[in-house]
């Protein structure tokens, strides 16, 4: 483990290798879990700002749940979440084919809206936990993702190297830049180790 300014990060991330194959686990993380995304509390209102802008993306049933219970959820002690269908299926979901997509997403490249979707979605397979005063940084590795995990061996693509953008978004540029040779010179400790 490794610290780059208040934020620890786990060794597992500085080794893994990493590329969403989306075609592969077609979407699980969306659809997949204890509740929907995690959010911060600061993107609730982003939350229910895009709703509109994506509201004909989304199928009939999450419509039906926004209406009945709204866009995210209080899961208690500081925790909110999106608002599923079923048990886990985030309301934000819509297929292509037997694909589950990111309404936000697809509404953010086109330009439609400067929220890209959550930062726990953005910076998926990585969890951020608060630990007193530092943030950790933990690789979660579940059986969903081991599609990614082979096509980053393939590529030869860095888990630190896939997450640039939200971790950039997350921390900032600056940090980002801190972090990578941080995590190279990780890299050649402990292939020495």
């Amino acid at each position: 483990m490794f610290v780059v300014d208040n934020v620890l990060i786990s060794d597992d991330l500085v080794e893994a290798a990493f590329c969403c194959d989306l075609g592969a686990c077609q979407g699980a993380c969306c659809v997949q879990g204890d509740s929907g995304a995690p959010l911060l509390e600061s993107e609730i209102s982003q939350i229910e700002d895009v709703f509109p802008i994506v509201r004909d993306r989304l199928r009939k049933e999450a419509l039906e749940v926004v209406e009945k219970n709204g866009t995210w959820e209080d899961l208690g002690r500081v925790h909110f979440a999106t608002t599923c269908v079923g048990d886990a299926e985030c309301i934000f979901v819509r297929y292509d084919g037997p694909v589950a997509k990111c309404a936000i997403q697809e509404a953010h490249r086109e330009g439609k809206t400067d929220f890209a979707k959550p930062i726990s979605c953005h910076l998926y397979p990585l969890r951020v936990r608060q630990l007193g005063e530092f943030e950790a940084l933990n690789y979660e590795q579940i059986g969903i993702c081991s599609p990614g995990r082979k096509l980053g061996k393939k590529d030869g693509l860095g888990l630190a190297e896939y997450l640039e953008e939200p971790l950039s978004r997350k921390y900032g540029p600056e940090w980002y830049a801190q972090f990578i040779l941080m995590v190279k010179e990780r890299r050649t400790i402990l292939q020495k180790g």
